[in-house]
């Protein structure tokens, strides 16, 4: 079975949206991503070095990631689209820890992901309703009745400052559905150590250098798929 005729066994998303990364809903079984059609051919070193070197940004200097210690295959590149989706659309292949980004002409760019309990609560189909480079972050209640420390993070209190230690990172990406904020983010992470795996909080992170990557090829209103 093709992913593409797979799709048609997508659920629907999770009746009760996500506590602003911080609330989780049991996953369900939906289809993955096939495997490309030819070997992948992982960047040089050189080009490592560029992609994952230090970066100034917003008034912020994002630190080297050493990526000689990720598996090679969570590293940024270009593969051949194995989504199907049409052209402009994020695709998160939960499972296997990847997102894509679908180009005209049958090729993606790949990521690799680390996934929060949260990103396992929300699947389906939405939009990219909002870009935010260094965003603010603001913890719900949920977490802040778990860790009463943060209520200084509150909403109430206008949340936590942009910066190197905010959880999102240098970017966020929101999704809605249906005009409604699934409270479910793409962010960025200064904790390369988590990509490829599952974290215990948050929902899908990549490292500041390919978040900020990603917000550069992602439109506004593009749309989105999620698999669980």
């Amino acid at each position: 079975m093709t992913f593409t005729s797979r799709r048609s066994f997508l659920l629907t998303a999770a009746s009760m949206a996500l506590a602003g990364c911080s609330t989780s809903l049991p996953a369900r079984n939906a289809p993955v991503p096939v495997a490309p059609r030819r070997p992948i051919i992982p960047p040089s070193d050189a080009e490592l070095q560029v992609m994952y070197g230090p970066v100034e940004d917003g008034g912020f200097l994002i630190p080297a990631v050493p990526f000689q210690e990720i598996d090679p295959k969570f590293y940024r590149q270009r593969v051949i689209d194995p989504t199907g989706e049409p052209a402009g659309t994020v695709v998160v292949d939960t499972p296997n820890r990847f997102l894509y980004v679908v180009e005209p002409g049958g090729t993606a760019m790949r990521y690799g992901v680390g996934i929060g309990r949260e990103g396992f609560a929300w699947q389906g189909q939405g939009i990219i309703h909002w870009r935010q480079p260094w965003p603010r972050w603001k913890p719900p209640n949920e977490m802040i009745a778990r860790q009463p420390e943060l209520a200084r993070y509150s909403i109430e209190n206008g949340g936590m400052e942009p910066g190197l230690k905010n959880p999102l990172g240098a970017r966020a990406l929101y999704i809605f559905q249906n005009g409604q904020d699934t409270l479910y983010r793409l962010h960025g992470t200064r904790e390369w150590r988590s990509i490829g795996k599952a974290v215990s909080s948050g929902c899908v992170r990549l490292m500041n250098q390919d978040v900020i990557d990603l917000y550069g090829r992602v439109k506004y209103h593009a749309p989105i798929v999620v698999y669980q």
